[in-house]
């Protein structure tokens, strides 16, 4: 990943008002409410975020922000959703890495195309990984883990969110770099894959940290590293996976806002201006933090639809080589 994207400084964008004559004669957008699809169950990471921002949303866009959850496929099903809508900006995708790069390998049927059927408003913000273990256990650093995997090939064993989520990948990725072997074990959600590392019969999780925010604030799980470059203001005592010394192991679950195809580019200017101003909002940055998501910026809509096909390319190799194939 491009670590110019991923800052831990509020940082303001300056983003100009551009109504070309042809939204103009359709009336100023919005004059109704905006649908943003979360492609996912409800209670995630996307809810939570655009449940922050929503207030400040309809405050600057003048209507109603209505949260919409499609789930199924890995989040590639809501997001299919929104490829085939009127490119309008009334229904927009808060989707993330799993849909918007990893699916693209994974799925040999998807219904879209991230590099053409869609288009991009703005990087979000993005969720790190922790590596998390029991509390009582041997293990107390990536040091301590990476010797244990050494001494079990192919034994010591990990659990994700499921089969082609970042966090199976993430651990793969590590898995690759310091040429050890683990045994992934695929869960419904991170929860379940906690509940069987803090009972005994799991060594390890790879997981979104905000899934598990609690358990590590509360040190009923112990992280070991999160898989960023930069530590995070809510959790100053969790080391890197940079600082532990695996650079090349750096994995966030980004977020990014997307439309359908031929967005106008006076509503994207407009969209995205709204949320930029609802991200700089005093505190909110700390709040998205408490969800585990770090602030992300780009240069605009054409820079994200590049970091997007840099990020398919980046997890291609490591999709094909898990052997993951749809659930």
């Amino acid at each position: 990943m491009n670590r110019r994207h991923l800052l831990t400084s509020a940082t303001a964008l300056a983003l100009p008002l551009l109504l070309p004559a042809g939204v103009l004669a359709q009336g100023a957008f919005p004059n109704r409410p905006i649908r943003i699809v979360s492609p996912f169950s409800a209670g995630g990471t996307s809810d939570g975020v655009v449940r922050l921002l929503s207030p400040t949303l309809e405050r600057v866009l003048g209507q109603p922000v209505v949260l919409d959850n499609r789930p199924g496929a890995g989040g590639t099903v809501g997001t299919a959703h929104i490829a085939a809508e009127r490119p309008d900006g009334y229904s927009l995708v808060l989707a993330n890495a799993g849909p918007m790069a990893i699916a693209q390998t994974l799925f040999p049927n998807l219904a879209y195309d991230v590099r053409r059927s869609f288009s991009y408003v703005m990087l979000v913000g993005g969720a790190p990984m922790v590596v998390g273990v029991r509390p009582n256990g041997p293990i107390r650093s990536m040091a301590d883990y990476l010797a244990a995997a050494r001494a079990r090939p192919e034994a010591m064993s990990y659990g994700s969110a499921g089969i082609g989520s970042v966090g199976h990948l993430a651990g793969m990725l590590w898995a690759s770099e310091t040429g050890v072997q683990l045994l992934h074990v695929p869960f419904r959600g991170g929860g379940e894959a906690e509940q069987q590392v803090l009972g005994g019969s799991l060594h390890s999780l790879w997981n979104t940290l905000g899934a598990h925010a609690g358990s590590v604030r509360g040190g009923t799980l112990r992280a070991l590293a999160i898989t960023s470059g930069e530590r995070m203001s809510t959790f100053p005592d969790v080391p890197t996976i940079v600082e532990a010394g695996f650079p090349g192991a750096t994995a966030i679950n980004w977020f990014v806002l997307a439309g359908p195809v031929g967005l106008p580019e006076g509503v994207v200017a407009r969209v995205r201006e709204a949320f930029t101003i609802a991200i700089n909002e005093p505190g909110m940055k700390d709040r998205i933090a408490g969800l585990g998501v770090l602030p992300m910026t780009d240069t605009g809509p054409a820079d994200v639809q590049a970091f997007v096909n840099r990020e398919v390319a980046r997890w291609s190799p490591i999709v094909r080589a898990s052997g993951a194939t749809p659930s």
